[in-house]
């Protein structure tokens, strides 16, 4: 496997929109931050409630990580999954 110049393993970035039933954002938002995967949670504005922002080992089936992981916290109605190509800042 390709290490990156820091010497870690390369990562993925995912930023996945979560749409929670009504009055659990805050609950789903507090259990999202213990997600190891996971570096940001924002509440946002829109037809989902939450964005997650995620670093998946390059390796990481993202569809089995927001099956297993993010669909299944409480509270949890829908989620929208967004991959990002490249980071520019």
């Amino acid at each position: 496997m390709a290490r990156r110049h820091d010497g870690r393993p390369p990562m993925q970035t995912i930023f996945v929109q979560v749409k929670c039933e009504l009055g659990l954002a805050y609950q789903v938002a507090d259990e999202a931050v213990d997600i190891e995967q996971v570096s940001e949670v924002h509440s946002i504005s829109g037809q989902y409630d939450l964005m997650l922002k995620c670093y998946l080992d390059d390796s990481a089936d993202i569809g089995q990580f927001v099956v297993d992981t993010i669909q299944r916290l409480p509270g949890v109605k829908d989620t929208f999954t967004l991959i990002a190509f490249k980071a520019f800042s």
